[in-house]
Order: C-alpha cells, then structure tokens, then sequence
C-alpha cells in the first residue's frame, strides 16, 4: 500500500489551486484529484488540466484534493463494527448490515437483510461510547477551558458553548490517532462535505435568489469564530493535542481541520437528553434544534444511519441509546432510516449537503420587508415616508426577520410516514401584518382604504407583487431547471442547487396560484350578490 498523506494534510475542504506536478505526486502518495467545478476524478491527474467551463479570472488548476483510498473503505466499515461491539454496543447483524452507498450518493448506510417486525431494537450504544465533553478526557486536561470565560482578562468573553466544545474535543481526538480510543469510528467519519459551506464562488452561484445567503450559509462568521475560539486553544495547549512525534499544524491547516469537524458535528452530531433527566423530552428521543444549550455528543452507529423525511426508525433514551423499528413492513434490502424533523431542502443541504424529493414539502421563501414596504407604498400611493409617519412599522430596523412562506405540510404519523397532503391556504403573519398595516392607513387616510372590499384588494395587490418580484429574482425559470435535471452530466453540486431553487420556485408559482384562485372566488362572489339601492334624497 503507498505511503498515505496525513488527513488532516490533504482534507482541508477548500479549493486548493495545485499544479499538474503537484496533483502527480499527490497521486503517487494514493490520493486522488477532483476537479472543484465538475467533480471528476483523476488518479493521473492530466498534465496542465484546465476544466473546460471555467469562468474567466479563476485560478487556472480548480482541483479540490481528496482521500478517496477506496480499497480501504469495506476494511474500515469492519473495523468500526468491531470496535462498536467491543466498547458495548449491540448491533443486530442477524438483520441489518452497514452497506457502501457511495453509488446512491450516500457514504454508507444501514440496510435490512431480513424482514424486520415493529419495535424490533436494531442497535444499542451505551452511553459511554458517544464522543462528548462528559467522555472525552480534554476536558479533564483543560478544565479552565471548559469551565470558565475563554479569555479571564476579558470581562465579555465566554466559556466555550456546547458547539465549540465540541469541536475541540472532535480536533482533540483526531489528533491523538491511534491514541484515541474512537479512531475506528473517527475512520468512518467523512472527510469531505457538499454542504455549501465549501462551495466555489461559481458553485454558490447556482443558489442566488434563494433562502442561501451568504451570511446564512456562514463561511465568513464560522471562520472568524474558529480562528478566535478554537484555533488559538490548540496553538497555545500543544502537549495536551499532540502525541510525542506528531507533527504540528500550522494556522490554517489547524482552521482547516476545525471547519472538517464543525462540519462533522453540523451533519451527524445530537443534542442529548440528559438520562437523569426526567422533565419533559422531544416525542422522538432526539432534540432537534441544535441551537438549543444541551450536551451535544457524536453517536457512533445512530450516525451511520441516514435520514429522510420520510423514515422507519426511531432513537430511545434511556441509560443506553436504543435504535427500533417503526413499521411492521420493514422489508429485507430497505435502507433503515432516521429523522432529522420537518426542514426545508435548503436547509438540509446547508446542514448536511444532499436533498432528497420527500423534503421539498417543507420548502419555505423568504420574503424581505424592505420588498413588502414598497409594494405596500406603490398600492396604496404613498410614500415609504408617509407610511412611516403614519405609524406603519413593517420594515424597521428593530425588526429585519424576512416573512416565511410555506405549506402547512403536517407531521409524519407514529410509523414515521407521511400521510398528510401539503397545501398552501394563506401567508399568516405577513397577511396579518398587512392588514394591521391597512388598518393605520385607513386611520389617517380613509380614502385610500375606503372599505374591506378594497383593503382585500389593495392586500391582494401587494401579495402578488412581491411574490412576482421575488420569482423574477431567480436567474433561470421553473422550465430551464426542470430541463436541466433531466441532463444526466450535471455535476452534483449543481443538480442540488438547482432542486433547492426550483422547490422555492414552485412554492412561489403554487402561491400566485392561490392568489389567483383567492380572486376568482370574490370576482364570484360579487357577482352573486345584488346591487346596493341608491337612498332617494326625497
């Protein structure tokens, strides 16, 4: 087997503008090459390779360096079962086994190899066995860390919070290597990620008009927190993260490695509940919101699972983590799968990089205020000013939250199914704000909203204004994305940015819609209706 480059070395997720003899010698170690624009991979990476759609004024070799040992792979999937057995886990191999999913774009994965019955507990992993401040030893070696304000001298500064924590002690272990008692499971952990957190410039791009901002996808603020906040723990505790004949990383290799494990925790890690907990818990045993100021831990196998909206397991807390089935019809080759909760397709793909059909029920637009304010302006005939005076607060600088569209999609039922249709019926709060709105302007200005007739209808108005406004933000239309889903080249980045967008467009087509149906169903109304009589003045 060749000599291997470190992971940390070659992993770093950014792309990286290597030069053709770089990419040689990089192969030679038994790393391949993938081209950052259209994912191909080279194990001889073509001499001077410049992709063919490369956008003017990039760099000239776009090449992203990956591990990809791909004799390795089953090897590394039967060390990590062993090691799971060894440190208590329970793992009915009678029924399930983990499965390559790489050709489904899926890493790996659990699939049945026999009919399992409902309730059945697939897997066991027993508390101790998951990665998080309570089990690692960093903690114990770093306590003021952990404990205290980050900086002692700086009366605003923090400890760590459940996030952070985390992904020094994930850096932590990855370090130590053999020495950490997770390295078969820290082998079977990803070291690559398409979540858009890093995406090219030309990548990103693909997403523009959608809920995807920048700022929301977060690759300027996540840097800045792990340069201050965990970069500077390792630079400065170098006998605590390094065995003796480590190599030292440099700055950005160690910001790089960070992003590596922020990523892992963003797209397999859990809030836990706390087993002497008795208060309150989530339905589903997990709690979802990773926000939330609970221990975060990495759960060897549950991860291993993959999730949909759509699923047919479910976790049970208790003194050990139980994995059971949902459904009486759990058929032999069924991949067994979690639950993430009920999220948009953006926002699986800027938490855990793919997108699945079953998810786009939940798709949500986001609409400015600053978008709602001027079309309310421009219905009404007056300025933002006025509205201002009058005392129409809909785009301030208090409040800057977009309005949400989206369906009411229900939940899946107890079998993890979903069985409710997703439909879209009104715009509850940014309706409820306009005709608060409407309400001021009929106050100070009766003419303009002379009846609720006409409030309706100046509420119409603006609705498909800024839903029309918002559709023509999109560089491409509902056709040309459905067109180019159906090329079977399109590179994988692409093909999902272009199903987030087209979701959002198809929620914003399916809302005009409404619009339009909302109408029609007044138009019929007034028509049914008999005219009013003129009072004689006689």
């Amino acid at each position: 087997m060749p000599n291997r480059i470190p992971d940390f070395q070659i992993a770093n997720f950014l792309t990286t503008n290597t030069t053709a003899l770089q990419l040689t010698q990089l192969s030679a170690a038994g790393v391949e090459s993938e081209c950052s624009i259209c994912h191909n991979s080279y194990a001889d990476p073509p001499q001077n390779y410049v992709h063919p759609d490369l956008p003017e004024g990039e760099d000239e070799y776009p090449v992203q360096i990956r591990n990809r040992d791909m004799g390795d792979f089953k090897a590394a999937t039967d060390r990590f079962l062993d090691w799971f057995k060894s440190v208590g886990g329970e793992f009915r191999d009678d029924l399930v086994e983990i499965r390559d999913l790489r050709s489904q774009g899926a890493g790996r994965g659990i699939v049945a190899t026999k009919d399992i019955p409902q309730d059945c507990t697939i897997f066991t992993i027993p508390r101790s066995a998951i990665i998080n401040v309570e089990t690692s030893d960093l903690p114990k070696k770093l306590p003021k860390i952990f404990e205290t304000a980050f900086e002692e001298e700086d009366e605003d500064s923090e400890p760590l919070d459940p996030w952070e924590s985390l992904i020094l002690i994930m850096v932590y272990e990855h370090l130590q290597g053999e020495a950490s008692r997770w390295k078969p499971y820290l082998d079977v952990l990803p070291t690559t990620f398409d979540t858009p957190m890093f995406w090219s410039e030309a990548e990103l791009r693909e997403l523009n008009a959608t809920v995807l901002t920048q700022e929301k996808i977060g690759k300027q603020a996540s840097d800045e927190k792990l340069r201050s906040r965990i970069v500077p723990v390792v630079l400065q505790n170098p006998s605590v993260f390094y065995p003796a004949g480590r190599d030292h990383l440099n700055e950005e290799e160690l910001l790089s490695l960070a992003h590596r494990m922020g990523s892992t925790i963003m797209a397999y890690a859990f809030d836990l509940d706390n087993k002497e907990d008795d208060s309150e818990e989530e339905e589903d045993g997990w709690v979802v919101d990773k926000d939330a100021q609970t221990t975060l831990g990495m759960v060897p196998m549950a991860d291993i699972l993959n999730a949909n909206a759509d699923f047919n397991a479910h976790v049970n807390h208790g003194d050990s983590l139980e994995v059971t089935s949902l459904r009486p019809d759990v058929k032999a080759g069924t991949e067994i799968l979690n639950y993430y909760g009920a999220m948009p397709s953006s926002e699986v793909l800027r938490r855990y990089g793919y997108v699945t059909p079953e998810y786009r029920r939940y798709d949500e637009v986001e609409v400015s205020r600053e978008a709602v304010a001027k079309a309310l302006a421009t219905a009404t005939g007056l300025s933002p000013s006025d509205l201002a005076a009058m005392g129409v607060e809909i785009d301030t600088e208090e409040n800057e939250e977009p309005f949400i569209i989206e369906r009411e999609s229900g939940a899946p039922n107890e079998e993890g199914r979903l069985v409710e249709e997703a439909k879209l019926s009104e715009f509850p709060e940014l309706e409820e704000e306009l005709r608060d709105a409407l309400k001021i302007i009929k106050k100070h200005k009766p003419e303009t909203v002379a009846d609720k007739r006409k409030r309706d209808e100046i509420a119409n108005t603006v609705l498909k204004q800024i839903l029309t406004d918002k559709l023509a933000e999109f560089p491409t239309s509902v056709q040309e994305d459905k067109a180019l889903l159906q090329k079977s080249d399109l590179a994988n980045r692409h093909r999902m940015a272009v199903e987030v967008r087209l979701g959002e467009k198809l929620l914003l087509e399916e809302s005009l819609a409404m619009l339009r149906k909302r109408g029609a169903a007044v138009g019929k109304e007034d028509e049914g209706r008999p005219a009013k009589r003129m009072k004689s003045r006689a």
